[in-house]
């Protein structure tokens, strides 16, 4: 694991009103790219849309949860959104008001697999998804986040 944290106020968008699931995920992606975590957004753009057209990425408590491996990362980075008018991510219960942008480097030995277990652990317990929505600004979230997905 590399020593620069995994998520910072900089990479937290709140109240982030976004058209549909590819508006809501630029965003995030150009949050990484603007604190050095991507190099190409366009490239780590393509890269996250080709692992959604494999299987969604939304999952039930509106969650989306998209993810990639890709060249164009250089740190094993989240980046993470409040949506409060949702957007689809394809999950069962309707549309996703919290997003979750995993970026892993491709040469990564399974930091990202390691992050969204990690999270996926959190994400299914209403009270960490609460207290995501309900934080006052992005240095709580990002806070939040350190502090509940603790990687080994």
């Amino acid at each position: 694991m590399s020593t620069t944290p995994l998520i910072t106020a900089d990479l937290v968008a709140l109240d982030l009103e976004a058209a549909d699931r590819d508006e809501a995920t630029r965003a995030l992606v150009d949050l990484l790219h603007a604190q050095g975590r991507v190099t190409d957004p366009d490239g780590f753009l393509a890269d996250v849309r080709a692992r959604e057209a494999q299987m969604a990425t939304g999952m039930p408590g509106g969650i989306g949860l998209p993810h990639a491996r890709s060249v164009h990362v250089t740190v094993p980075s989240l980046a993470v959104a409040t949506v409060p008018a949702g957007v689809d991510f394809g999950a069962p219960d309707g549309p996703a008001t919290l997003i979750f942008l995993i970026a892993a480097p491709a040469e990564g030995d399974g930091d990202h697999l390691t992050i969204l277990a990690a999270l996926a652990r959190r994400i299914v317990r209403e009270s960490f998804r609460t207290s995501l929505l309900e934080a006052p600004d992005a240095a709580t979230v990002a806070e939040i986040i350190t502090r509940e997905v603790v990687l080994p």
